[in-house]
């Protein structure tokens, strides 16, 4: 199988399927990255601890702190005590609160973060309905902004300015 097309898998798995986490497994915050796909977590009664990227994500799938995945533990693991068996999303969030499945502990930090995210409500759901008049119907929120890179807008009034100045002359 190409690389390509292995790539196109595992991102369909990630993104399509809705999944709910089994006995063993439980629901952790990622914290940040150590290097060498592990990264730091802490669960919903904080307790923190690493865990590691299976090698079908590596180089296919990114996370970021803030981030929440479901982990399969590790019994032998001193350090690193589990292994990422799911990234969850957005939607994926809202599926799993809506079945009970989230955890009591990150449910109080999601209200928090809404209730500081109120104030400026108003201003971000007049910039939505703006693009979303100007934009297809697809969901491009979760998409990874790099903010390395100059963002450039272009205005097509001045190309119009431009070409009328050069029909008079």
């Amino acid at each position: 199988m190409s690389q390509a097309t292995k790539r196109k898998h595992v991102v369909k798995e990630v993104l399509g399927d809705f999944v709910v986490p089994t006995e063993n497994q439980q629901i952790v915050k990622v914290t940040g990255s150590r290097g060498n796909n592990l990264h730091e977590t802490v669960t919903a009664q904080g307790e923190i601890f690493l865990v590691s990227m299976p090698t079908k994500f590596r180089k296919n799938i990114w996370i970021k702190r803030g981030d929440y995945v479901i982990v399969d533990p590790i019994e032998e693991g001193e350090k690193v005590k589990a292994e990422i068996s799911s990234i969850l999303y957005k939607d994926h969030i809202v599926y799993l609160q809506e079945r009970h499945f989230w955890p009591e502990g990150f449910t109080i930090e999601n209200k928090t973060n809404q209730q500081k995210g109120e104030k400026n409500d108003s201003e971000e759901k007049d910039e939505k309905e703006a693009s979303a008049s100007n934009s297809d119907d697809d969901d491009d929120d979760d998409l990874f902004v790099n903010t390395n890179r100059c963002t450039y807008q272009y205005s097509e009034s001045e190309d119009e300015e431009d070409s009328d100045e050069e029909d008079a002359k």
